[in-house]
C-alpha cells in the first residue's frame, strides 16, 4: 500500500516519500513498514514515525518525539505536545540525511529500550 501511495502521489511528495521511505530502511534495517489509518507507519518495538502527505507538505510524525534529542532542530512541527513531534518538508526543502538518520536510530533505540524496562 505504501508502494501505491507513492505512485498516486505524482509529484514532488512521492518522490519525498520514496526518499524518506529509503532512508529509513537503510538507518533501520529491522525496520516493521505497515499501512495504518491510512498512511504509512514505521517500527520497532513500537511505532518510530508516520508518513503524511498534505497539499503542501510531507509531514513525518515521530511518536515519541518528545522523548528523543534533536540536536540538528529538524523537529519544526507539533511542538507543543508532550509526546509527539513531526518534521513538515516543503516542496525544494532537502532533507539532513544524517540527522534523519540519528532521529530515526534514536526512535528505535528508545522504542526498544522501553520494551526492555517491562
Amino acid at each position: 500500500m505504501i508502494d501505491a501511495r507513492i505512485a498516486e502521489l505524482d509529484d514532488w511528495r512521492g518522490e519525498m516519500l520514496a526518499r524518506i521511505r529509503a532512508l529509513i530502511k537503510r538507518a533501520d534495517p529491522a525496520v516493521v513498514e505497515e499501512w495504518k489509518w491510512g498512511i504509512p507507519v514505521w517500527s520497532h518495538d513500537g511505532i518510530i514515525c508516520t508518513g503524511e502527505t498534505y497539499k503542501k507538505v510531507v509531514k513525518l510524525t515521530f511518536a515519541k518525539g518528545a522523548s528523543l534529542a534533536d540536536p540538528s532542530g529538524l523537529f519544526n512541527s507539533s511542538l507543543e505536545g508532550n509526546v509527539r513531534r513531526a518534521i513538515d518538508i516543503h516542496e525544494g526543502e532537502e532533507i539532513n540525511k544524517t540527522a534523519l538518520t540519528a532521529l530515526i536510530r534514536a526512535g528505535a533505540s528508545f522504542n526498544s529500550s522501553n520494551v526492555k524496562k517491562k
